[in-house]
């Protein structure tokens, strides 16, 4: 939409205010594709509104008070002009959309409702999820994922950003994955070892790079959990987690309520790793170059698990993943 695109940049200055009794806070306001996001003054996400939702409370009054929904507890009060009449032309614009469809939109709506019903895909959560990951555009894959790291780093605190580790992770990320579109943040709380999210970012727990003297290990929890990544799409898995009538929201509205982000965010934080099977683990390291002994004396995997990759290892060149410096540099990453 040519309206979101013209003020996509635009920040401002509000004060928000969870709910009544709660004390009102400064935050910066900005314009996404679907959503008016609102983060703290250290660029951390506090919450994200849908646009369409959105209802002003005190039309033509300035400062201008905002709400998420009709019946919504959480305000925001915006004195800014320029971000004022930027949302006020954005709710319009999103507003119009949605009482004049287009006749694709209605077209493609239609079909998915003629073939929700057709082959009952409602009473199979499994095929509902697989059907709704696959359709869903990439645009709305990508904000839902920044929704739920967002609520991931609530419950962990912001990702580990020392700019010596980041340089270090970074190399380490491009020496294993090469030009895979991922990206590995590390958490100081909460994660006990790996997760990955939508849109290829992998999660990792603080401990993997404090608690061991080789890069070595936190490369083969990398590779593993990049496995995990690739044999089952964690937005499939987000809807699996969600339910029926989750996917069946996204389908209809192209969005998922909060709530159901911020449950999934809970459960991925203390769900344990999915197994993998030996031959695909031994051929990801044999891809990647690297020798699995370190992982395999640090982890405790299954007996056959073990076996394979030790018998593996002879036959696997190695070079080094990164300098003494660059490790240590990568050790500190969460001490700013």
């Amino acid at each position: 939409m040519t309206v979101l695109a013209k003020y996509q940049r635009l920040e401002a200055e509000g004060v928000w205010r969870a709910d009544a009794d709660a004390q009102r806070r400064d935050v910066i306001v900005s314009i996404g594709d679907a959503t008016l996001t609102l983060t703290d003054l250290n660029e951390v996400a506090l919450t994200h509104w849908s646009l369409p939702a959105i209802r002003r409370r005190n039309s033509g009054t300035r400062p201008a008070v905002y709400a998420p929904g009709d019946d919504a507890v959480e305000t925001l009060e915006i004195a800014d002009t320029a971000m004022i009449d930027a949302v006020e032309e954005v709710l319009r614009a999103v507003r119009r959309q949605g009482r004049h469809p287009g006749r694709l939109r209605a077209m493609i709506y239609g079909g998915i409702a003629v073939a929700c019903l057709a082959i009952g895909v409602l009473w199979l959560p499994g095929a509902l999820s697989r059907y709704a990951s696959n359709i869903i555009p990439q645009a709305t894959r990508a904000d839902i994922g920044n929704r739920l790291a967002a609520d991931i780093e609530r419950l962990t605190g912001a990702q580990c950003q020392d700019p010596g580790g980041r340089a270090a992770l970074d190399r380490l990320t491009r020496r294993l994955f090469g030009a895979e579109p991922v990206t590995v943040a590390v958490l100081p709380s909460a994660l006990e070892t790996t997760q990955h999210l939508p849109g290829g970012t992998l999660l990792v727990s603080h401990k993997l790079v404090e608690d061991y003297e080789s890069v070595d290990v936190l490369a083969g929890f990398l590779l593993a959990e990049n496995l995990r990544r690739v044999r089952m799409d964690p937005f499939e898995r987000l809807l699996g987690d969600a339910g029926p009538a989750a996917a069946f929201r996204l389908l209809t509205t192209g969005n998922l309520l909060d709530e159901t982000l911020r449950h999934h965010a809970e459960t991925l934080i203390i769900a344990p790793p999915a197994p993998l099977p030996d031959t695909d683990l031994v051929v990801q390291f044999t891809r990647a170059e690297i020798k699995p002994d370190p992982f395999v004396a640090a982890v405790d995997l299954p007996d056959t698990t073990a076996a394979a990759l030790t018998a593996a290892s002879a036959t696997i060149p190695s070079a080094p993943l990164l300098t003494d410096g660059e490790w240590i540099a990568l050790q500190q990453i969460c001490e700013t």
